[in-house]
């Protein structure tokens, strides 16, 4: 099951940020909304880099950044993973969540570094409590093909549940803050206090 996949990145922003209250993607942690500071992240160390849309964001995204229009065919994140999935089956994904604001470009090298193609997927984990990060991910597109078997067969739409029962390569970052994930307004102000200098 080697894969030669080329890599490409995902920025997932197509979620409603229901907890933040207002969308995650906009906020800027770094003088960008934070789904066009991912893009770029990943676009210095990816084949090609999209993100990934509701249909009513299209109109507000410069054509300037590559879109994937979520298909709805499945809920959650599940939602942007298999649309990109199913437009360019071939590629291994990064995906990243846009609520990663600490996030840089020296742990997503990291994560390249350690990718093992042999398994389904190379997935940051903390090392305090190691469950794979399916958001800060390397999805090797075999587990993609599976997911949607996984999906089908009616086992919830959790991407994490899917990677704790598939072979996957879990990659501890030497900086664990690049997992911290903003989905209050408490992270929030947590995320700008260790952004700040």
């Amino acid at each position: 099951m080697i894969s030669n996949a080329k890599l490409y990145g995902l920025v997932l922003s197509g979620g409603k940020s229901t907890r933040m209250g207002e969308d995650k993607g906009l906020i800027k942690y770094h003088n960008l909304p934070q789904r066009e500071h991912l893009y770029h992240l990943l676009n210095e160390v990816c084949n090609q880099t999209f993100l990934s849309i509701r249909k009513d964001q299209e109109k507000d995204i410069s054509n300037s950044f590559k879109t994937i229009l979520d298909n709805d065919e499945f809920r959650g994140p599940y939602n942007g993973l298999l649309s990109a999935h199913k437009a360019y089956p071939e590629a291994a994904w990064l995906v990243l969540a846009c609520d990663l604001p600490l996030m840089d470009k020296k742990a997503l090298q990291e994560l390249i570094a350690a990718r093992n193609s042999d398994k389904l997927a190379s997935a940051y984990a903390d090392a305090d409590d190691p469950l794979p990060e399916p958001l800060c991910a390397i999805w090797e597109p075999e587990a993609l093909k599976q997911s949607v078997e996984y999906l089908k067969a009616g086992n919830g739409s959790c991407p994490r549940k899917f990677l704790i029962n598939a072979d996957v390569n879990l990659v501890f970052p030497k900086q664990k803050e690049v997992l911290l994930n903003a989905n209050s307004k408490a992270e929030y102000e947590e995320a700008l206090l260790k952004i700040a200098p």
